[in-house]
């Protein structure tokens, strides 16, 4: 899922988020590096900002706990939405 991400310094980027859960998320920018421990916000194109805290780091990807967890209703819609515009595997 696309999404817009500002850092706490004011540094912005798009990138991707991807295994999120009411908890946190898995997020890939194409421009920035982030510091476990970095506070973002992060912002999925037609959502609300989500703040949080960079937990991980492996490569390119991040690790980011929420502030606060997202309603389990939302995540749902929110998983069902991304499944809707992702391509169909064939078996």
């Amino acid at each position: 899922m696309a999404v817009q991400c500002r850092t706490q310094s004011g540094l912005r980027d798009n990138g991707e988020i991807s295994d999120i859960s009411t908890e946190g998320c898995c997020v890939r920018m194409r421009g920035i590096y982030f510091r476990v421990g970095t506070r973002v916000v992060l912002r999925p194109q037609g959502m609300e900002g989500m703040t949080g805290i960079v937990r991980w780091i492996s490569g390119d990807l991040a690790g980011v706990e929420f502030d606060r967890p997202i309603y389990g209703p939302i995540l749902d819609h929110i998983a069902a939405a991304h499944a809707a515009i992702m391509p169909q595997r064939r078996a």
